[in-house]
């Protein structure tokens, strides 16, 4: 399909969900509908543009005609409507995962990555989000870095299903019990998922929680390797977030801001993965879903 159409698709969908839910219980209509909104919203974090301005502007100077409201609209209002709907992003994913999307919820993948909230060097001195942010450290680059942790749960073939933010010196195994509460299946992870007590408590419950030793000298027979090419199916997913939504770039400045905008990037993708299946491609393929 082409940008017209995928923006079509993206209302209709949205549009179709909200009509007869009432969102609001008091005061004027918003000259801006919510679908208007969240359809901008959606499109935007999928072509990459990540910022309340960006989206707003890009939308005014090449789609003034579909959303003529636009032109009546500051952008501080646009911006502020859209992190109001904060809590109708996360039903709208809920929806998508519930009753759209196709995933095996018996195959879980977790991981986390970093995200820093500001440079290093500016750490001590950063106010932005200074109440959730702490120092970590990112073993792909081996640097510390100042900022949060996304923790992540991905379900076969690549569905984001649970989502958490955390300070950056909280340990993945203290948010994989919360990502992975009323699973049941397996569960792959890397090394700091690896935790014999954990495991013992999985087990209990139905999931069987598979993760690397700690040291691979103390490691014996490693994976084989279709487990090895299922588990880096979640580094495909946060490469996509990282990417193309652009996720390590912290703009808001509070938790309500930041949430909103970790919420339209994860509903993004999940719509992404729906209309990749609903045009019969792999569930991944972003890249062949929008045709120029």
């Amino acid at each position: 399909m082409d940008l017209n159409t995928f923006i079509v698709a993206v209302f209709c969908l949205i549009d179709d969900r909200l009509k007869d839910r009432r969102i609001r219980q008091r005061g004027p209509a918003p000259k801006l509908s919510d679908s208007e909104v969240l359809t901008m919203e959606v499109v935007g974090e999928f072509l990459g543009i990540d910022t309340d301005k960006a989206i707003f502007l890009f939308f005014r100077r090449h789609y003034g005609e579909w959303f003529p409201a636009l032109k009546r609209v500051h952008r501080t209002t646009f911006a502020r409507q859209a992190a109001n709907l904060w809590a109708v992003k996360e039903m709208l994913w809920k929806y998508l995962l519930s009753q759209e999307v196709c995933f095996d919820p018996g195959v879980s993948l977790i991981d986390s990555f970093p995200v820093p909230t500001c440079r290093f060097a500016r750490a001590y001195r950063c106010r932005r989000l200074s109440e959730e942010s702490a120092f970590g450290y990112d073993e792909m680059t081996k640097q510390t870095f100042y900022g949060l942790r996304a923790h992540l749960r991905v379900c076969w073939p690549g569905v984001i299903v649970e989502m958490d933010l955390a300070p950056a010196n909280v340990h993945d195994l203290r948010l994989a019990e919360e990502l992975l509460e009323g699973t049941q299946g397996w569960a792959l992870g890397d090394r700091n998922y690896w935790s014999a007590e954990l495991a013992g408590r999985l087990e209990e419950e139905g999931l069987s929680l598979l993760a690397p030793y700690k040291s691979k000298k103390r490691e014996g027979k490693g994976w084989p390797r279709w487990l090895v090419h299922k588990r880096r199916r979640i580094e495909t997913v946060i490469s996509q977030i990282t990417e193309r939504y652009r996720a390590k770039r912290v703009w808001a400045r509070d938790r309500w801001h930041l949430t909103s905008r970790w919420l339209r990037k994860v509903l993004s993708h999940t719509m992404a993965v729906y209309f990749c299946q609903q045009s019969g491609f792999s569930s991944l393929r972003f890249a062949q879903l929008i045709t120029h």
